[in-house]
């Protein structure tokens, strides 16, 4: 894993310059070497990965499932609703 160096004392003094002060541009430069090295320490594994990719699968198919139950009774209910206005139409030419 290839891991870079972060010159802070350089960043500061960029934040300084562009109207920081320095309270703040040391709070930001903390804030982002902290997140830097929280991301290398942890990184995502190829079996995190796998078990991710196997639970975002079960859930889309349970997802799929649902949405499938749920078209049918939409193509039923829309069955009824053209059966209704054909009758309307049907019965407008009869009477």
């Amino acid at each position: 894993m290839t891991t870079l160096a972060f010159d802070t004392l350089k960043f500061v003094k960029r934040l300084k310059s562009v109207g920081f002060d320095e309270a703040q541009a040391e709070a930001l430069s903390d804030a982002f070497r902290e997140s830097e090295t929280a991301s290398i320490e942890d990184p995502a594994t190829k079996q995190d990965l796998r078990e991710l990719e196997t639970k975002l699968t079960g859930e889309m198919k349970a997802l799929e499932t649902k949405l499938t139950g749920e078209m049918k009774l939409i193509k039923w209910m829309m069955g009824f609703v053209m059966a209704g206005v054909a009758a309307l139409i049907l019965k407008s030419f009869f009477a």
